[in-house]
C-alpha cells in the first residue's frame, strides 16, 4: 500500500529571531538582541535616533524622568509640617467632596447648594470650602479630624455674617447645623474632645495617602 508522503503546513520554528526591514536602509536583517529597531549599520541607528518618532520618545523619556526626578526630591526636602500641610489638605479635599457629593448645604447658614451657587458661584476657586467647626489655630489636635470638617459656603468659611443664620453669628450657627447632622452629644464629645495628636511623618503620610484615595474612588463613582 503505498503512503501519502507527510506534508507539514506550517514550518518549523528554528528559535531565531524572526527577520525584519530596517526603517532606515529598508534591508531585511536578523535582529542580535531584542527590541533592536534597525539593522546594524551606525548610519541607520543614528538616521533612526534622529528621527521625528525617535525624538519624540527620548523628549517623552526624559521629561517622565525629569518629573520623576523633581518629585523625588521635593519629597526629601519636606518637612513635618508640609506633610502635616498635605494630609489636611486630603482630609479637607475628600471631606468637601464628599459633602457636595451628598447634596449638603452650607453647615453654617444652611443654604442649599443651588441658591449658594446662585448668590456665590462667581468666587475664585468656587463657591464652597471644607471649613473646621473648632478651628486648627484654638484647636490642634482636631485639624485632622473629619467629623471636624464640614461645607461650608465661601462666605461663611471666611467669616462673614451676610449669610448666617438669623439671629447666629457665623460659628453659632455652624454649631446649629452640626447638631442637626450629628446630635447634641456627638457635638460635646468633639468639644470636649482634647487628645493630643502628633503624629509622625509616616503617620501623616499614610494619613494623606488614605484621604487621597478615598477622594479618588469618590470621583471615581461620580463620573460612572
Amino acid at each position: 500500500m503505498k503512503r501519502t508522503p507527510l506534508q507539514r503546513k506550517t514550518p518549523i520554528r528554528s528559535g531565531r529571531p524572526r527577520r525584519k526591514r530596517c526603517p532606515s536602509c529598508r534591508v531585511m536583517f536578523t535582529p542580535a538582541r531584542d527590541g533592536q529597531a534597525v539593522c546594524g549599520e551606525v548610519e541607520c541607528a543614528i538616521a533612526h535616533g534622529q528621527s521625528e518618532k525617535g525624538q519624540a520618545k527620548a523628549r517623552k523619556a526624559l521629561a517622565d524622568f525629569g518629573r520623576r526626578e523633581i518629585e523625588v526630591r521635593k519629597e526629601k526636602l519636606k518637612t513635618r509640617t508640609d506633610h502635616l500641610k498635605d494630609a489636611e489638605k486630603a482630609v479637607r479635599d475628600y471631606r468637601r467632596i464628599y459633602e457636595l457629593s451628598i447634596d449638603s448645604g452650607c453647615i453654617s447658614c444652611g443654604e442649599s447648594q443651588e441658591s449658594i451657587l446662585a448668590a456665590q458661584g462667581w468666587k475664585t476657586g468656587g463657591a464652597f470650602d471644607a471649613g473646621h467647626y473648632l478651628g486648627k489655630g484654638a484647636r490642634p489636635e482636631l485639624r485632622l479630624v473629619p467629623n471636624n470638617i464640614w461645607l461650608q459656603c465661601k462666605s461663611c468659611n471666611a467669616g462673614s455674617s451676610k449669610y448666617a443664620r438669623k439671629g447666629q453669628t457665623v460659628s453659632q450657627g455652624f454649631r446649629t447645623g452640626l447638631v442637626a447632622r450629628i446630635g447634641l452629644e456627638a457635638v460635646e464629645a468633639l468639644e470636649a474632645d482634647h487628645e493630643p495628636r502628633k503624629h509622625t511623618v509616616e503617620e501623616l503620610k499614610a494619613i494623606t495617602a488614605e484621604f487621597r484615595a478615598k477622594t479618588k474612588e469618590l470621583k471615581k463613582g461620580q463620573a460612572a
